[in-house]
């Protein structure tokens, strides 16, 4: 697994649309998801080491932050042929499992990831609610190991900044992770 790190936040970036199938078997966009208040879009996986570190905390984020008016997605776009405990039945699984309280989807074109620039898996995209990109960092200083239980909530913070202000942290520490699993070109 090729580490990666995400580049520094490109403060007013617009989201890029989606129409994408979630694992509850709905259809989700920028419109169904966003909140009042922003939208944290999210690329995962399940079977990311650095995902894995942090889920549960993403899960108890992504509550508080539905609490402030933000509302949050996370998109799979990893080639599941490939990595087998990222198929759509995995992904359902785990999203019952953990009860997300987000969306979880499937980028199965990987087109989304791309029109991102997504790179690794946690990717985090933090938007205002004009969809302006606002925080582009990491959860929390966990690693392939959780965090200590008091490290400072990063993503939380920011998300919660900008619910309140609708502008992001100046200062923000990038995510790492697992590098995206592309399709091969055959498969494009």
């Amino acid at each position: 697994m090729v580490r990666m790190e995400t580049p520094i936040c490109d403060f007013g970036w617009k989201a890029p649309d989606f129409a994408l199938p979630g694992v509850d078997g709905k259809t989700y966009s920028l419109q169904n998801v966003a909140g009042p208040n922003g939208l944290l879009v999210m690329f995962i996986c399940n079977h990311c080491p650095y995902v894995k570190a942090v889920i549960e905390r993403i899960v108890r984020d992504v509550t508080e932050l539905n609490a402030l008016g933000i509302g949050s997605i996370a998109i799979m776009s990893n080639d599941p042929t490939e990595y087998p405990e990222d198929s759509f039945e995995n992904m359902r699984l785990l999203a019952d499992k953990l009860a997300f309280p987000m969306p979880y989807v499937i980028d199965s074109t990987q087109q989304i990831a791309k029109a991102y620039g997504a790179i690794c898996t946690p990717d985090f995209f933090g938007f205002n609610r004009d969809l302006q990109l606002q925080y582009r960092g990491r959860l929390d200083a966990s690693r392939k190991e959780t965090a200590p239980v008091d490290a400072r909530r990063d993503l939380f913070e920011a998300m919660k900044r900008v619910a309140t202000t609708q502008h992001g942290p100046t200062d923000q520490i990038p995510s790492i992770g697992c590098s995206i699993k592309w399709l091969s070109a055959s498969n494009d």
